[in-house]
């Protein structure tokens, strides 16, 4: 049957519905090694809808304007699509700001900006020797730089934290912040051999929606009951495809997910797709490329794991979890992000636990704890998350995780969500090294009131270690995960191949275990000096470890901490920028030098000695401030100097920018 008129203007109603069963319950949806065929088919007019239309400038904001497929205004001047897109260093102007405008006017005339890089060529100099070194240049620049910018009062002390939170209201998330929002839209699902009608589509994610926006495959999420209620297939009304943008072996969410399922923990369950796409027109089942398809954490997730859809569930995102915010339920309701709304009874209680997180006398808070956390569930759900080292968590800027309240013990308890970063694979926070050594005893950056409490309580912390020895000797086993990565690659091969020969090569690389940069931020060739290479962000280059080289060093690493041989490493304990330390030095996590140092090296080093001399700092003060002040005012506003930050460190070319994506025309790389 061929479809009709109608079907292709997205009124897709009951003919198509009456032609196939949906899959049932029975059928295994779920399965690791399992790569279903997805078809999606819009009508032109969904397909231009499901572009995010608004766009909230800020930060993200290229100074241009630009649509999100570079094809016109839509995003509104400064609106995602101009140049600049996910450029970390716009985050970076307000500290620039506090640095440089002496008379904090909130203007930067010409004798501030260029007196600053004066003082900085001394101050930075602390051997006296006259020059500055790669070292010298991180350490100073993240000491000068730190202040003023999100997340730079916050736990940690005087770090740089991207803004989470979205506005009241809307999702949470990198890309929400920015004032992204998304859509549905109407489409038709094929999906294992049966279609359903009337599907409602949009993007998804926050990151990897930012790192694949020039590409046509991004994140989805599908719910067949926005526009149909009733209507499922194997058994769920949702299914989110996740694009593995980040991860060159397509493994790291469904693996970890599948650890923590095997350490008793309800996460979501995996599978993989292959997804093609037609629209009127324009495109006959063009091949997207492989996606995993993630359970969704919903009331069908709940039932089926707790027996009960009466449960509440939150998706937090706070560096500071279980704060007293007072008694109102307002100043709670865009933090915790609940999935339905809570009754009256669950809202109290996540009240009255952020009353005892924040207020209780030790002795108090470690007796009445079980009371309100699942301690048993609790231990299970650290030792997997300290064990895979995913710092892109709880245990960092504070998301990416659910809290579901019990309807029956009116306890709380954690599940993980979005592991793409997983295996130690989140390079914005750390060193590669104190990633894979990072600590079993003070596993958390910066500061951290809830965990330090939570796992200072007697009962957890046995409970934890307990968990911890247990899985080491069992789960955690390197030969097993190992094992997983190589069966899993034989099912994936084929699926990958058709996204091309290079992402293939990368994904073979990866699957014998050999590191390569991530495609998108700066790594994976260029021969400039620093990560970054030429044009690139430097920082964000750095080749991660794939899951079969770093399982067999986190396997030891945490053998000889529990043998008691290692203390193992924090993130940031020499006070790196979202440190303990709270100056704002040192190497690892995610700070303005670590990221600035390799370019300001590259960009004021004229006599290539791999040194900065003190002319040389100021020549390049000088340089930028003539191409900064575009309108030749004399003062910089914030926004202008993040619009100068954007042209001095430019992301490279592809990353995710309007027209092509991070692997040129059509599907990102992952």
């Amino acid at each position: 049957m061929k479809r009709t008129a109608m079907a292709w203007f997205g009124v897709l109603v009951l003919p198509w519905a009456a032609m196939a069963e949906p899959l049932g319950k029975g059928v295994e949806l779920f399965k690791l090694q399992k790569v279903w065929d997805a078809n999606l088919s819009f009508a032109k007019d969904q397909w231009e809808a499901i572009e995010p239309k608004e766009g909230g400038g800020g930060m993200f904001g290229g100074p241009d304007g630009g649509g999100p497929r570079g094809g016109g205004p839509r995003g509104g001047p400064g609106g995602p699509g101009g140049p600049g897109d996910l450029n970390p260093t716009r985050f970076m102007a307000g500290g620039w700001m506090q640095a440089l405008d002496a008379d904090k006017d909130s203007k930067v005339n010409r004798k501030e900006f260029t007196q600053a890089f004066q003082r900085w060529s001394k101050e930075w100099d602390a051997g006296g020797s006259g020059e500055l070194g790669l070292d010298a240049l991180r350490e100073g620049m993240n000491k000068a730089l730190a202040g003023g910018m999100p997340g730079g009062g916050g736990p940690g002390g005087g770090g740089f934290a991207p803004k989470l939170q979205g506005a009241e209201g809307k999702r949470n998330g990198l890309s929400a912040a920015a004032g992204i929002d998304f859509a549905y839209v109407r489409a038709e699902l094929d999906f294992g051999g049966t279609r359903v009608t009337n599907v409602a589509v949009r993007y998804k994610g926050n990151g990897t929606y930012m790192m694949s926006r020039g590409s046509e495959k991004k994140s989805l999420k599908v719910d067949l009951n926005e526009f149909v209620k009733g209507q499922k297939v194997a058994g769920v009304s949702k299914l989110n495809f996740h694009n593995n943008v980040t991860d060159a072996s397509w493994m790291n969410e469904p693996l970890s997910y599948a650890l923590y399922r095997d350490a008793g923990v309800p996460a979501p369950r995996t599978s993989y797709s292959r997804v093609n796409v037609s629209v009127s027109g324009l495109h006959t089942n063009k091949y997207l490329g492989l996606y995993s398809i993630v359970e969704n954490l919903d009331d069908h997730w709940a039932e089926s794991n707790f027996g009960s859809k009466k449960g509440a569930i939150f998706k937090p995102v706070t560096p500071s979890l279980f704060s007293d915010l007072g008694n109102d339920w307002a100043r709670y309701q865009q933090t915790y992000d609940p999935k339905g709304e809570p009754t009256a009874k669950q809202k109290q209680r996540v009240i009255d636990f952020s009353k005892l997180v924040s207020h209780a006398e030790d002795a108090e808070f470690a007796q009445r704890l079980p009371e309100f956390l699942d301690v048993d569930e609790f231990s299970r759900f650290m030792a997997v998350t300290v064990w895979l080292s995913t710092l892109d968590s709880i245990l960092a800027i504070g998301q990416n995780y659910v809290v579901y309240l019990h309807p029956k013990t009116d306890r709380f308890q954690f599940v993980p969500w979005d592991l793409d970063h997983s295996f130690g694979n989140f390079m914005l926070q750390g060193t590669q090294e104190e990633r894979e050594q990072l600590s079993i005893s003070e596993p958390w950056v910066g500061q951290n009131r809830f965990l330090e409490r939570v796992m200072k309580v007697g009962a957890v912390r046995e409970a934890y270690l307990a968990r911890l020895k247990e899985f080491q000797g069992s789960i955690f086993q390197p030969g097993r995960i190992q094992k997983q990565v190589d069966d899993l690659a034989g099912v994936l091969k084929a699926a990958v191949r058709d996204e091309g020969e290079e992402k293939l090569s990368r994904f073979a690389k990866v699957v014998a275990g050999e590191s390569v940069g991530m495609v998108g931020f700066g790594g994976g060739g260029g021969g400039g000096r620093g990560p970054g290479g030429p044009g690139g962000m430097p920082g964000f280059g750095q080749a991660v470890k794939p899951i079969k080289g770093f399982v067999g060093v986190r396997h030891q690493a945490v053998a000889d901490q529990l043998a008691g041989k290692s203390s193992g490493k924090r993130i940031g304990s020499g006070g790196s920028p979202l440190g303990g330390g709270g100056g704002g030095g040192g190497r690892g996590g995610f700070g303005p030098g670590t990221f600035l140092a390799p370019a300001v090296l590259q960009q004021a080093d004229s006599d290539h000695n791999d040194k900065v001399s003190a002319s040389e700092l100021q020549k390049l003060g000088e340089k930028w401030w003539q191409e900064w002040d575009v309108e030749k005012t004399g003062s910089l506003t914030e926004e202008q100097l993040g619009n100068g930050l954007v042209k001095a460190f430019p992301m490279p070319p592809g990353f995710g920018g309007p027209g092509r994506g991070p692997g040129g025309p059509g599907p990102g790389r992952p």
